[in-house]
């Protein structure tokens, strides 16, 4: 597992305008900042894709659960962004995550079959390969819990770079089962892109 000396941001309240990066997190009016000397899993962005919330008619909630899961398996989060269900909008949230260097953007929402469910269509243009068996696991397991919205996401998992790029379903209960079917795949693919991987 990698050592990285990195600057973390901290704290966290208040509301994400669309397109905007927050820290990990969140949005406060103060921001502390500490050094970190630990092994980690890799860096992280996580991408909300939402029309309410991106307009500021809801609040995201589905965020927050993907940085603590995410922290949970050792990985940094940058932070977190909130687009509408836009292609061009989905499409630069990705390439500015894989640009800024990320090991691994999640994204989440818009994988379903609706006609603004448009996240797996942006990503297909990010990705330089893409992981079909990721995808069908996280499908796979998302039903096997009862999360008929995984089991439905056209959602993918692919490369783009030295970057994994996710989509997951925007429940609660795909979000929590498709990071516990992800973490250790994440990791091995991260460990090969990297050049680190056994």
């Amino acid at each position: 597992m990698p050592t990285s000396r990195t600057r973390a941001l901290f704290p966290i309240s208040g509301q994400v305008e669309a397109g905007q990066f927050a820290p990990a997190g969140g949005l406060g009016t103060t921001v502390s900042t500490m050094e970190i000397d630990a092994p980690v899993a890799g860096r992280a962005l996580v991408v909300i894709v939402d029309d309410r919330t991106a307009h500021g008619a809801g609040t995201d909630s589905t965020g927050p659960l993907v940085t603590e899961l995410l922290n949970e398996a050792g990985f940094l989060v940058d932070a977190t962004v909130i687009v509408s269900a836009d292609e061009v909008e989905i499409r630069n949230a990705l390439n500015t995550a894989v640009i800024g260097g990320v090991d691994l953007v999640i994204s989440v929402g818009g994988t379903g079959v609706s006609p603004r469910d448009v996240t797996p269509d942006a990503t297909e243009d990010v990705l330089d390969r893409e992981l079909l068996g990721i995808s069908e696991a996280l499908r796979s397991s998302g039903l096997a819990a009862g999360a008929l919205d995984a089991g439905l996401s056209r959602g993918l998992v692919g490369v783009s770079g030295s970057t994994l790029v996710v989509n997951l379903a925007s429940s609660r209960a795909a979000i929590r089962d498709g990071m516990a079917t992800l973490t250790p795949l994440a990791g091995h693919v991260i460990g090969e892109l990297s050049g680190i991987a056994e």
